[in-house]
């Protein structure tokens, strides 16, 4: 579904992602974990066309994308949540999630987002930024899925949301996968979250994947070195 294949990106001189290869299956959620500065942003930003590739590939179902703009991208099936959530606090909720739907054609938001993430419709006509750290994530998350991503990126979900709503938002991602069908790819430091949600576990550090394991055969301790300051 998804195949980044050795992918350089660099910030002018400084390359800071070195030949970069990461597949995900349709129906897969793969976690790219890491330390803060070992890219996982600039690989987030650099999927979606915010950050220009140096060289490399990337490719949804054998379409090559590098070369898109990032609204193109988006047209051809790639969502995404940037670290910060991103949302328009002076928009309404409803206003929100209706931005995604330029792609999709639809007027109106779809009913199944509302039963992802039923606070939503409970407060679609208050303020974005009227919103809670999680609820402004859950906002976030709507917002991408109008767009009917097959691919959807999530750049550090859980920064600065409380834990009983990461168990939730880990829920709610399985079920967007399993219901969807679609591939999900999200970088975070949390490894509980991350073994919670996901099908496999890749580490990066230092601009490469030094680990990329199934599951069931994650060595948590190996994980938390690299995670660890």
């Amino acid at each position: 579904m998804f195949a980044i294949q050795d992918l350089h990106v660099a910030y002018g001189q400084s390359e800071v992602l070195h030949g970069l290869n990461v597949s995900v299956a349709s129906n897969e959620i793969v976690a790219i974990m890491g330390r803060n500065g070992m890219g996982k942003t600039t690989l987030m930003k650099s999927l979606m066309g915010i950050v220009p590739t140096k060289s490399g590939s990337v490719k949804m179902d054998d379409v090559e994308v590098s070369g898109l703009k990032s609204y193109e991208r988006v047209a051809r099936g790639l969502a995404y949540v940037p670290q910060g959530r991103m949302i328009f606090s002076s928009m309404t909720v409803k206003e929100n999630i209706e931005t995604g739907l330029v792609t999709s054609g639809d007027s109106e938001v779809p009913a199944d987002i509302y039963e992802l993430f039923p606070v939503l419709l409970e407060m679609k006509n208050r303020r974005g930024g009227n919103l809670s750290g999680g609820q402004q994530q859950q906002l976030a998350i709507a917002r991408a899925l109008a767009t009917k991503p097959k691919v959807l990126l999530l750049d550090e979900p859980t920064e600065g949301i409380q834990p009983s709503i990461i168990r939730e938002m880990g829920r709610t991602l399985k079920r967007i996968r399993d219901e969807r069908g679609l591939s999900i790819v999200v970088s975070e430091q949390v490894l509980s979250f991350a073994l919670d949600i996901a099908d496999r576990v890749l580490v990066i550090e230092n601009g490469e994947i030094v680990r990329d394991d199934p599951r069931n055969s994650v060595d948590e301790a190996q994980v938390a070195k690299y995670l660890s300051v």
